[in-house]
């Protein structure tokens, strides 16, 4: 089966065509590296063909309200439209958990607009929501310090590991269409101030993490389940403790 992976040469793109292709599925990775530009349509048909299932994992270049928006519908559309010509028979893309609930925060805003693009397309779906990626902890915690201090809330957090998320959107790309959306999140939940803790003490880095109930995230204001799933999630197997301890082995 040929499996288009949109965004195929990122951080999640790349391991899902790996696994794709150590089970013996041909697995195209289709990114502007690679000549397939979603935004303007360059090499979209030619990457589709004969495609069985597209699965979109790419995201904007730019976290900028309008730039965010605009990428996840344009690219959206482009591709949900070749995706039509070309006969394909699931779209699987991957969300973010909470888009319908964090409405303050301009992402999360745009990947709800993609999420109701796929919804009312003819072209049967499966969309896989998940949490923070452990990858972008680092990210996360840069963008709420404030010189030596790092300012959170005290919300609830699960975070995945990236091969986790990949694992989930092959199973689900080989799976039948859900027409539905699925949850996905790391085995442990934590305080947010609590992980930011455990991120810096394994870095031993030295910064202070200050709970703070009106903390934001990338600006957002949190409420205490903004985050994290609302409904049954499908759990990875990867602990943040045993993710912390491989980072620090490998430097």
């Amino acid at each position: 089966m040929k499996i288009t992976v949109i965004g195929g040469s990122g951080l999640i793109g790349s391991k899902l065509v790996a696994r794709l292709r150590a089970e013996g599925h041909e697995a195209l990775a289709a990114s502007p590296r690679t000549g397939v530009d979603t935004l303007t349509g360059e090499g979209l048909a030619e990457a589709l063909k004969s495609a069985s299932v597209v699965v979109d994992v790419s995201n904007s270049p730019s976290f900028e309200e309008k730039a965010v928006l605009d990428f996840f519908t344009t690219s959206t559309r482009n591709l949900l439209a070749a995706e039509s010509k070309a006969g394909v028979g699931h779209h699987v893309a991957l969300s973010v958990v909470g888009t319908g609930g964090l409405p303050d925060s301009g992402y999360f805003r745009a990947k709800l607009a993609q999420e109701r693009l796929i919804q009312q397309s003819s072209i049967p779906y499966s969309i896989v929501q998940a949490t923070q990626f452990f990858e972008f902890i680092g990210a996360i915690t840069d963008s709420a310090t404030e010189g030596k201090r790092v300012r959170v809330p005290p919300a609830l957090f699960q975070p995945i590991s990236s091969d986790d998320v990949a694992a989930a959107l092959a199973r689900v790309a080989l799976g039948k269409p859900l027409n539905s959306t699925v949850e996905i999140a790391g085995p442990d939940s934590f305080r947010f101030d609590e992980c930011i803790r455990q991120w810096l003490s394994a870095r031993k880095d030295p910064r202070e993490v200050v709970t703070d109930p009106d903390g934001r995230y990338f600006g957002a204001a949190l409420k205490e389940r903004s985050l994290v799933p609302r409904g049954d999630a499908r759990l990875g197997q990867m602990h943040l403790e045993s993710f912390l301890g491989r980072s620090a082995a490998h430097g």
